[in-house]
This record gives structure tokens, C-alpha cells and sequence, in this order.
């Protein structure tokens, strides 16, 4: 009896060990990365734009055109401009310190900026001497800074968005129970984070951009929200409606009285043909992914990019019939390895692969699109194709190509380190 006795205890002693492992197991496994915010107050956080000399980039993000000059935005600090009246020879020339900023929009030499929740014009009609005029406060209530992506929580519990900004985040790494009160990170809160043609003296984004400018509106668009601004006036820009327009809304593309709006789920068509009130006309649904658009005659051609926060594990290229613009319908869908902005001109097709380089399709033939040549060994990112020349950005550099007859041949590159 005794050592039955001895036998029991001992066994109740390795299942008390046993679940003692398995505790500190879980505990080990309650650690995660949270994102603490790091602010500036409101009033120090706007004086911080300045005009500046040229520096080397950081990010290289979104591209613009605007008659001689180039303005690629370097992510979340502000734009390099380059003058590129030489194509062979594009030279820096100045920098806009702009925190918090993603996007311009340029028209009859004055350029419009978000700067986090603010929109700030400049006077760029003399480029030896631009400045800073009008500045819309809290016009983007939806700014946010980016949060990064191995965050599993971001801790705002010290964070007062009545009187300061975040510019950025700091990560650390806590047990779960020291994260309770934070909020569990969404894809909501990506805003200004990720084209357009020229109309009435504007100038022409990327197809990656949230701002447009068409006749005397600029229309923005945040992660859920589309903004129509009254820029008549130009120096004194006036909001005039902001309406909900969906969820996770990344880009803007302007065609033709209409504009076509990206987002992770799919592509919004909205009529312009009253300038201050864009009309709702339909939404083709997508594969979840990351999506601009860009729209030639009754074809539009969008990206859509799997992976990370995008959405599923492929990426893909769609060619939609948007002839009836209240009921697009799919025509074809081609596998893309990780695809960011893409350009349409005459029968061409460029499209920026991510590190697969830049493909180029004949579109004669849509939807059946014919691969005719493809730049490999670059990270591309976004074009402009231009009436001479197509723009493209990536690897911290601005890559330069002509078109002569049937061919696409690289002019120039220039390192914007």
C-alpha cells in the first residue's frame, strides 16, 4: 500500500511539473511588439516645413511632373525637386522639409502638400525663391503615421491627439497582460501612407497618388474618405465636402469626367461631371490586394498586390471594361509577381513589377496583352509616361526612357542619394 502510495504522489508530481512547463510556455509566448507613438506638439510639428537645399533621399516614394521639374517625395519628410529640362542631365535643385507628407498636387505654379492632418500650399513660380503660403488645419482628420508592420498593438494610452502629432513610432517588446488597454493594430490605420493626367495647368501624379486635380478641384482621397477642395482661388484653396466613400481606399485616378478610386477590395467609379458633387456610379469588386488603377478609352488596367497587410499570397494584373460605367466587368486577369504603379500611352502598357523590373505590353490587342519588353534587375516602383519621355522611380532613383517607334529605350538614370 505504501508504495502505491509513493507511486501516486510521484506521478502527481510529474503532472505537476508537466503543467508548470506548459505555464511558462504560454508566458513565454504572451510577448509581443508593441508600437509606442512618438509625438511632437501641434504648433512646433507646422513650423517645422522649410525650403531647403538639395540632400540625398531617404525613401524615395510617390512621383510627380509638373512642366521642367520632377517632385519625388521622400517618405514622410518632404519633396525633392529636380529640375529636368535636360533629360540626360536632371538636376536637384531644392527640398521641401514637409513632415508627415505623401502627396502633392501641382496647378498654375502653385503646389499643394498634405503635411499630416494639414494641407499646405507653396508658391513655387520662382524656384530660387518658394514659399509657403495658405495652410488648411485639420482638414485630413484621418492622418496617421505609419505604423510598423511587425507591430502586433500600438500603445496610444499617453498619446493626446487634441494637441500633439505622431511622427513616428518606437517599438518595445511586452508581455500581453501590459498591452491590455491598446488597440489591437488594424489595417485602418494605414491613411496617407501608399495618377493622374494634367488638366487646365496641372501638372501629373503617379498612379500611386491620393491627390488630383481636375479643372479648379483637387479631390484627395484617405484610407475611407474622399475630399473635393475648391482650388479657384488657388492661395486661398476652400474644402467644400468630404463623404465617406468606403474602406481602404489607396489611390485616385482622374479620366475623362470621371474618377476611379483603388482600394484593397476593389475600384470605385465615381462621375465628375459636376466638379464640386462626384456622383457614386459603381464598385467592381477584386481579390484583396493593393490596387492603383490607371484608365485609357473604355479599358481599365489595375495591379493588385498579395502579401504583408495587401491581402492573399498572389498578385495579379486585371484589364476591366469600364464602358458602362455603372457595371464594369472583368475581361482578363494576368499573374504579376509584386506589382506597384503601372502607366498606360498610346498602345503601351508599363507596368512596375516590384523586383521583377518593368514590364511593357502591347495593348492592340486588349484584353489579350502581349509582353513585348521587360527591364529586369531593377526594384520599380511608379511611372509617368509622358509625351517624350516615361518617368519611372524605384531604388532611390529616377530612370529615364524615350520612346523611338516600336522601341523603349533607357535614357538616363539619376541617383537621388
Amino acid at each position: 500500500m505504501r508504495f502505491f502510495y509513493s507511486l501516486i504522489t510521484l506521478l502527481l508530481l510529474l503532472l505537476m511539473a508537466l503543467f508548470t512547463s506548459c505555464e511558462k510556455d504560454a508566458t513565454e509566448e504572451e510577448f509581443y511588439n508593441v508600437a509606442v507613438p512618438v509625438v511632437k506638439p501641434i504648433e512646433e510639428f507646422r513650423a517645422m516645413v522649410k525650403i531647403s537645399e538639395p540632400r540625398a533621399i531617404s525613401e524615395a516614394g510617390k512621383i510627380y511632373s509638373y512642366g521642367d521639374y520632377v517632385f519625388i517625395n521622400d517618405d514622410n519628410k518632404g519633396i525633392h525637386i529636380i529640375d529636368n529640362s535636360d533629360h540626360r542631365n536632371p538636376v536637384k535643385i531644392k527640398f521641401l522639409e514637409i513632415p508627415q507628407n505623401t502627396d502633392i498636387a501641382v496647378k498654375d505654379d502653385m503646389l499643394f502638400a498634405n503635411s499630416a492632418m494639414d494641407l499646405v500650399v507653396f508658391d513655387i513660380s520662382n524656384m530660387n525663391n518658394i514659399k509657403e503660403g495658405e495652410r488648411m488645419k485639420n482638414v485630413f482628420p484621418n492622418h496617421n503615421s505609419r505604423i510598423p508592420a511587425n507591430a502586433s498593438f500600438v500603445d496610444s494610452d499617453n498619446f493626446n491627439a487634441e494637441t500633439e502629432v505622431v511622427i513616428g513610432y518606437v517599438m518595445e517588446t511586452r508581455k500581453i497582460e501590459m498591452a491590455n488597454d491598446t488597440q489591437w493594430l488594424t489595417n485602418d490605420g494605414a491613411s496617407f501612407s501608399e495618377s493622374g493626367n494634367s488638366s487646365g495647368g496641372s501638372g501629373t501624379g503617379g498612379s500611386l497618388a491620393r491627390f488630383n486635380i481636375h479643372q479648379d478641384f483637387l479631390y484627395v482621397v484617405d484610407q475611407n474618405q474622399l475630399s473635393v477642395f475648391n482650388i479657384a482661388g488657388l492661395r486661398n484653396p476652400e474644402l467644400i465636402k468630404t463623404e465617406w466613400v468606403g474602406r481602404d481606399i489607396e489611390t485616385i485616378f482622374h479620366k475623362e469626367n470621371h474618377l476611379y478610386l483603388g482600394s484593397s477590395t476593389g475600384m470605385y467609379i465615381y462621375s465628375v461631371e459636376d466638379p464640386a458633387a462626384p456622383q457614386f456610379k459603381s464598385m467592381f469588386s477584386h481579390i484583396l490586394g493593393c490596387d492603383p488603377v490607371v484608365v485609357q478609352g473604355d479599358i481599365a488596367y489595375v495591379t493588385i498586390r498579395g502579401g504583408n497587410a495587401c491581402g492573399q499570397d498572389w498578385s495579379q494584373l486585371d484589364v476591366i471594361d469600364v464602358a458602362d460605367k455603372s457595371n464594369p466587368q472583368l475581361l482578363q486577369s494576368y499573374d504579376m509577381e509584386n506589382p506597384y504603379g503601372l502607366g498606360v500611352k498610346d498602345d503601351w502598357l508599363f507596368v512596375c513589377d516590384g523586383t521583377a523590373g518593368l514590364k511593357i505590353y502591347d495593348t492592340k490587342n486588349t484584353p489579350n496583352l502581349e509582353l513585348i519588353d521587360h527591364f529586369q534587375e531593377i526594384n520599380t516602383y511608379d511611372v509617368i509616361p509622358l509625351e517624350d519621355v516615361l518617368l519611372m522611380v524605384g531604388d532611390n532613383t529616377l530612370f529615364q526612357y524615350t520612346y523611338k517607334g516600336n522601341e523603349i529605350n533607357l535614357l538616363s538614370t539619376f541617383s537621388l542619394n
